[in-house]
């Protein structure tokens, strides 16, 4: 079940007796934890204590509550049962103690008076305050008849309001007859209780329409007094007679002289008054001086200060307002009022009285059976309050007796309380500017301990910021939360707070927080858990910032903006200009990571900002934007910046300082970031080390320091040509020594001997070790074994050998830093083991199963891991070959060995000798070395194939005769039971015959082959066989003698003479037409091909297809029709060019011909047509050219 308990809900703390404290305790509001607990009433919402009702309105008077059982309301009236259902005109909300009373057609007054409501169950009853009903009112102004005032110029004035007391008081203020507030000054002022004040009068403040009005809040009335008419007299400029007229029918204000004076108070008057208020409310103070010139006034508090931030002056420093007044605003306030003639001064004392208030309220107080508690009821004020107790709405002492409970100072103690005993208790503080009145119930309940935060609830936070786990419970009597991570308890200290409502804060979480926690509630009647995963996630960081901008108009600016983050988090990115969005604009281009602006334009200028958001976190980049003009200037020379100067260090605290800087010129590139540097003369004298960067635009940067430092800082600028020179170094900044911070790291355990063992780590650097006297604290014990830790301090090593220890055995090791100023933090613990030693025992019971002639399985029983002495990394298995079974061999192999690692304990023997004999031992092994070898095991391999025939030859012996010799295997992996021979001829083209086989006894090694064709050659298979089968094939080819008869007849054409001859004339002839044509070619000449055949108009002559890209073939049949490559005009003729040169001068054929590329298209022909005019026609042979092109 679930359960909470917390103190937030309700408030305070109620101490128990027996020395313990009990929380107070809410009873949730969650359903599924209200279901069958009870609940006593409890008073949530009510109307004010002093409730002024619109006349016109209904009364609605509220009283809400809450309770297991739901309660039930009943109301008194001036202290007397309301009887609710007896007037018509009352209702009462259901589910609810709200009244409703209709007051149409009826008066308001009638339902005047006091109400308090009550709300009860079974468990108790609570009581509201006593409610006071009012009717507001605006009375009319009385009827009077106003006199003129006449006033003697520069005497003092005051105009009476006196408004009608109303309900709430009315508010006052000044108008003429148009509605128009009259103007008010230091001379002209409004008093607190209404009245117009003159210091003095002036010609100008004679009007006849002074109007007082009133403005009353509750009916939104408003209501004015006749006017007032002030004739203000210049007595001086008036003579005795005209001065009588003016008087007649008119007060005289003022009967002395209106020359200048001194000041003197009007408001309050003479030199003292008395001034009381209540604790928490405003006090205003008023001072109205008359005085002719008009006086200044000032305040002051004798004996001390106007308190500071609370108070105010207005009315031209004529009223001194002090909000939220306490005791100590008691006491004497000077009012000194000044002008040129003199000053006088008024002292008002001021009295501070308090309505009762609480010091500590009652609470609500949840026990559990026999448990004991305490309900106090704490209230002062001034007067000191009257406390009294009420049960369930009775007082105290007029209610049953409980031996459970008594009253001591004013407070009630509760002991063994038994179930049945809730009751709601009343504490009644008063006196006489007010009283208070708390509910508190105390509920007896027994309920097993209930947690209420979800299950399995994922909490996701930032590395390095602060991690907050509920564990919200319930339960009677109160639970007790435990936490735990990964099994192991969490108290509360340096890494972990437990708050007092139980939620586990982790101040700055680490990856390494990151994890499954769990709560466990647990109280007298069961105990319940509730299991909390943290995520540390890495943090959101913008990459680089985006760079100051100078671009040209029309041109193109491009902002990146990328970002690092968590895997499991999904950044967004919003782009500001000016921080403000982005114009609705298309030349605007947000892309996953960038910003582009197209076109850049003058409007287009300013900041840019890029935020990228995550659900846990943010990060964000500004840069500025200047546009220039886009027309050529002169090269802007950009220099490195000079470098800052005026270092300064501010702000110096314990582990951080503030340091300052005044940036160098420029030059003409704007500085991108400062780079801050410091140098440590107590470790690392001369050596400059990179600390932080800030924006080029900022001069400070908050660096945080590190203990036992001498700090000296110097700052670089780097713009886009590179970094400045360093400024001046700071003036040196020492940080005190403290505890270290951090553990040595990389902490290992290395067994270097069977008794002993190395620890060893990396030792802290002189900026980690945070003070002087750094040391080592090297703990060390068996784990699983209770004893307790062996420790060592040692220094400036980074080593220690651990001996004595016994073989192989699991050790816990920690590595602590320790100084003068004391212990690091508590270091992890490492688990190592002590040295290894050789095995005891070798490996039993080894088998050898021989699967075939190469292949054995070998198992064997794995050694007891007590006798490893060490860690177990597998077994080597050693075999060789000791001899064959054919035959002796003259010395055994070299043994081979495999290893098996880890707990294998069988395994295969690959590549063995057939029809041999083995020997096999086996050993196990770990880090130190081998163990003792087995007893040697003898197993025999089968027979095999054998390998295959050596030195295979054929010899010829006569025309139709071979002979095959060959030498026997080298390893015959068996009994030989012959050979197979096989041999097939071999045709001119490499085509194989038909193959002929022979069976061969073992002991042969040649054989003559007769009856074979002369002249061929053969290729011979041969190959061994015992019983396992045939052995690999060995080839070879042999060739019959050739026949001398048929040798003598067969003629070598290449060897002829005149063979020989043609074709050297032939390649003659070629290389001649070679140079011919190239010769020509390169004078640009041409050789019209067809020309000649065009002039004698052949009819057979066709011209090529358009469609035929190709040159006619060569034919003798046809008549000598041209070839299907040339080309003829339409109108068929050919121009002939200046250059009619032919083949035909050189040769006897005419109608050899190249085309007009060079290439050579002449075709055979018997028929000459060398000169058509004179008819001559006569055969003739082939010439060379022709036939050469015929030959090819």
């Amino acid at each position: 079940m679930d359960r909470k308990r917390s103190c937030m809900l309700c408030g305070g703390a109620v101490m128990l007796l027996l020395g313990h404290m009990i929380n107070a305790l809410e009873v949730p509001l969650d359903p599924k934890v209200l279901e069958g607990l009870p609940q006593p009433p409890t008073i949530t919402h009510q109307s004010p204590k002093d409730y002024i009702i619109d006349p016109r309105e209904n009364i609605i008077i509220h009283c809400e509550a809450k309770g297991k059982p739901h309660p039930s309301f009943s109301w008194t009236r001036n202290g007397i049962h309301f009887d609710v259902e007896k007037d018509s005109k009352v209702i009462l909300k259901p589910n609810s103690g709200t009244l409703v009373i209709d007051i149409s057609g009826e008066k308001a007054e009638a339902y005047e008076g006091v109400y308090q409501c009550i709300a009860r169950n079974e468990h108790g009853s609570a009581l509201s305050n006593n409610i006071v009903i009012r009717q507001s009112r605006s009375p009319l102004w009385s009827k009077e008849k106003i006199e003129p005032i006449t006033v003697q110029r520069g005497m003092s004035l005051v105009l009476q309001c006196r408004p009608p007391a109303g309900l709430p008081p009315p508010i006052i203020f000044w108008m003429d007859n148009n509605f128009q507030r009259l103007p008010q000054n230091s001379r002209v002022s409004q008093a607190l209780n209404g009245d117009l004040y003159f210091s003095n009068v002036l010609m100008d403040d004679n009007r006849n329409d002074y109007i007082c009005y009133a403005r009353f809040p509750h009916t939104q009335t408003i209501q004015q007094k006749q006017p007032i008419t002030v004739n203000v007299l210049d007595i001086e400029a008036m003579n005795d007679t005209v001065l009588a007229a003016f008087l007649n029918g008119s007060d005289f204000w003022g009967d002395s002289p209106s020359g200048e004076r001194a000041p003197t108070f009007m408001q309050p008057p003479g030199m003292h008054s008395t001034s009381m208020v209540l604790k928490g409310d405003a006090l205003q103070l008023e001072c109205i001086a008359d005085g002719l010139p008009t006086p200044d006034i000032s305040w002051s508090k004798v004996n001390g200060d106007l308190p500071s931030g609370r108070f105010s002056f207005h009315s031209f420093q004529k009223t001194l307002k002090i909000t939220e007044v306490t005791e100590a605003d008691g006491g004497d306030y000077r009012c000194l009022a000044k002008n040129r003639l003199g000053s006088n001064h008024h002292i008002i004392t001021v009295v501070v009285r308090a309505a009762p208030f609480w010091i500590s309220a009652p609470q609500n107080l949840i026990l559990a059976p026999k448990e004991s508690g305490m309900l106090t009821c704490r209230a002062d004020g001034n007067p000191k309050p009257t406390v009294t107790w009420s049960v369930n709405g009775i007082p105290i002492e007029n209610s049953h007796k409980d031996p459970s409970r008594k009253i001591e100072n004013g407070n009630i103690i509760l002991s063994d309380v038994q179930t049945g005993s809730s009751a709601v208790y009343q504490c009644n503080a008063s006196n006489e500017y007010g009283y208070l009145l708390g509910n508190a119930f105390v509920s007896i309940l027994a309920e097993p301990p209930r947690v209420l935060t979800p299950p399995n609830h994922v909490y996701s936070v930032i590395t390095n910021s602060r991690a907050l786990l509920d564990c919200a419970s319930f339960g009677s009597p109160l639970p007790k939360i435990t936490w735990f991570k990964d099994g192991q308890s969490i108290v509360d200290g340096d890494l972990y707070i437990i708050h007092k409502n139980n939620t586990l804060e982790i101040n700055v979480a680490r990856p390494v927080n990151s994890g499954k926690y769990t709560c466990i509630a647990s109280n007298s009647l069961g105990n319940k858990e509730n299991h909390i995963y943290l995520e540390v996630k890495e943090p959101t960081r913008i990459l680089r910032q985006l760079g100051y901008k100078v671009v040209q108009r029309n041109s193109m600016a491009v902002f990146e903006c990328k970002v690092k983050h968590d895997p499991t988090l999904f950044p967004s990115m919003i782009w500001l200009k000016d921080n403000m969005e982005l114009p609705d604009d298309s030349r605007f281009e947000v892309g996953s990571d960038s910003l582009t602006i197209h076109d850049v334009g003058e409007d287009d200028e300013g900041n840019y900002t890029c935020i990228r958001n995550t659900t846990l976190d943010q990060d964000s980049a500004s840069a500025m934007l200047t546009v220039v003009e886009a027309t050529p200037t002169p090269p802007v020379i950009m220099e490195q910046p000079d470098p800052p100067t005026d270092l300064e260090l501010t702000d110096q605290r314990e582990h951080s300082v503030q340091l300052t800087w005044t940036p160098g010129d420029e030059n003409n590139s704007p500085i991108q970031l400062f780079l801050i540097q410091y140098e440590d003369s107590l470790h690392e004298p001369g050596v400059w080390v990179n600390m932080t960067e800030v924006s080029g635009t900022s001069t400070t940067a908050h660096l945080e320091l590190s203990p036992y430092v001498y700090y000296s800082f110097r700052v670089l600028a780097l713009n886009e040509v590179g970094l400045s020179e360093p400024s001046a170094p700071s003036r040196q900044y020492r940080t005190n020594p403290a505890q270290p911070e951090v553990s040595p790291s990389e902490v290992e355990v290395i067994g270097t001997s069977p008794d002993s063992m190395t620890i060893t780590w990396r030792e802290l650097t002189g900026l980690e070790s945070n003070g002087p006297g750094l040391q080592y604290k090297v703990s060390w014990r068996q784990e699983d074994v209770d004893q307790q830790w062996t420790s060592l301090t040692l220094a400036n090593v980074s080593l220690y050998v651990v001996t004595g220890t016994p073989t192989f055995t699991p050790y816990e090791v920690t590595v602590q830093a320790v100084n003068d100023y004391g212990p690091g933090p508590r270091p992890e613990v490492v688990l190592g083991y002590s040295g290894e030693d050789l095995p005891t025992v070798a490996p039993e019971n080894v088998k050898v199963s021989v699967q075939n002639g190469t292949v054995a399985e070998v198992s064997w029983d794995a050694v007891p891991l007590s006798t490893v002495q060490g860690r177990l990394n597998g077994y080597k298995v050693s075999y060789w070959k000791m001899r064959s079974l054919h035959k002796q061999d003259p010395e055994p192999e070299k043994p081979q060995e495999l290893i098996f690692h880890g707990n294998e304990t069988e395994g295969l023997l690959f590549g063995l000798h057939p029809y041999s004999q083995y020997t096999l031992n086996i050993r196990a092994f770990n880090g130190k070395g081998d163990g003792p070898t087995s007893s040697n095991q003898i197993f025999e391999t089968p027979e095999g194939v054998p390998g295959p025939p050596a030195d295979l030859k054929v010899q010829n012996l006569n025309l139709d005769s071979l002979v095959v010799k060959w030498v026997p295997p080298v390893e015959y992996n068996g009994h030989l039971t012959g050979y197979l021979l096989k041999y097939q001829p071999i045709n001119t083209t490499d085509e194989l015959g038909p193959l002929k086989e022979l069976l061969l006894a073992a002991n042969e090694t040649s054989i003559t082959l007769d009856n074979l064709k002369h002249s061929t050659r053969y290729k011979f298979y041969l190959n061994a066989k015992t019983i396992k089968g045939s052995g690999p094939t060995v080839t070879e080819e042999g060739v019959t003698i050739m026949d001398e008869a048929m040798t003598s007849k067969q003629v070598d054409i290449a060897t002829q003479g005149w063979f020989i001859g043609l074709m050297c004339a032939i390649a003659l002839l070629i290389l001649v037409l070679l140079i011919v044509c190239f010769i020509k070619r390169n004078k640009g000449g041409k050789y019209p091909v067809k020309e000649k055949e065009d002039a004698h108009q052949d009819p057979e002559i066709q011209p090529m297809k358009e469609d035929d890209g190709t040159f006619g073939e060569y034919s003798d049949t046809e008549d000598h029709k041209p070839l299907k490559g040339s080309r003829t005009p339409s109108n068929g003729t050919v121009k002939k060019d200046d250059s009619d040169d032919s083949l035909v001068d050189y040769g006897e054929g005419g109608d050899g011909q190249f085309n007009e590329d060079g290439s050579f298209i002449g075709q055979y022909s018997g028929k000459k047509e060398k000169d058509t005019a004179e008819g001559n026609e006569s055969s003739e042979a082939p010439s060379p050219v022709n036939a050469m092109n015929s030959f090819v």
